[in-house]
């Protein structure tokens, strides 16, 4: 299992929000490429960035940023918020970036998923962002018309192969993760699941591990320090 170290990106700063909630915003960094090399330097060998303003606005606000981060460290990079467009895709894959995350568009435009999927085959995965059994879109401030289970059968006979798939309820809440969700996925798919929203304690890795899980996302423990990104990743191998 891979441990996915989070930055979540907002004018250029590292930050975390609860349960998604852009007016509880707190700042832990205002240089996010020192931050990326600190997971390096605890082990991590892949990292997950989230450009908050791109997943309200469609934008890419965080490009030089997330650009930086990639020529300070080694790490392999998925990049998610607000790609909704093949310009948009190339241009992240263009500064580097190794995989990147369809949310929105994934739910509202079949034909771009597809296109996505055929074009860069691995390079896409889909973020599934669970609110109440449905899946939300639009930064977590609407409800598409998916339960989560249909959508993400949807997604495996695209083709798609990795998902990330996050309990907006458990993020940033640092209450544990929701194993029962990652239980049911990897047993009904065969697609790459990565865990994300309250992944706070070692005992939290050793279950989505057990699981057979094939990424888990730690965000807010880091950076309070409930977590050592040392110690977690050296439960995951």
């Amino acid at each position: 299992m891979f441990i996915f170290p989070a930055i979540d990106l907002y004018e250029g700063k590292a930050v975390r929000l609860m349960r998604g909630d852009y007016a509880q915003m707190t700042v832990y960094s205002e240089n996010p490429p020192e931050i990326a090399r600190d997971f390096e330097s605890q082990d991590a060998t892949h990292i997950h960035i989230v450009d908050l303003e791109g997943a309200k606005f469609g934008t890419t606000p965080n490009l030089d940023t997330i650009s930086r981060i990639i020529d300070s460290c080694s790490l392999f990079v998925e990049v998610g918020g607000g790609i909704r467009s093949m310009d948009v895709i190339e241009k992240y894959i263009g500064v580097g970036v190794d995989r990147v995350i369809l949310g929105t568009a994934a739910v509202i435009n079949d034909e771009f998923l597809r296109s996505a999927v055929a074009k860069y085959g691995d390079k896409i995965a889909v973020g599934v962002d669970i609110r109440d059994g449905y899946v939300a879109i639009k930064g977590w401030t609407e409800k598409s018309e998916f339960t989560a289970l249909d959508f993400c059968k949807k997604m495996q006979d695209i083709g798609v192969g990795t998902l990330i798939c996050t309990d907006i309820s458990k993020d940033g809440a640092m209450e544990g993760t929701n194993r029962e969700l990652y239980r049911e996925l990897s047993l009904k798919f065969k697609m790459n699941i990565t865990a994300s929203g309250g992944v706070s304690t070692i005992d939290d890795i050793r279950a989505l591990k057990a699981l057979d899980i094939y990424g888990a996302i730690i965000g807010k423990a880091y950076y309070t320090g409930a977590i050592s990104l040392r110690e977690a990743v050296e439960a995951s191998r």
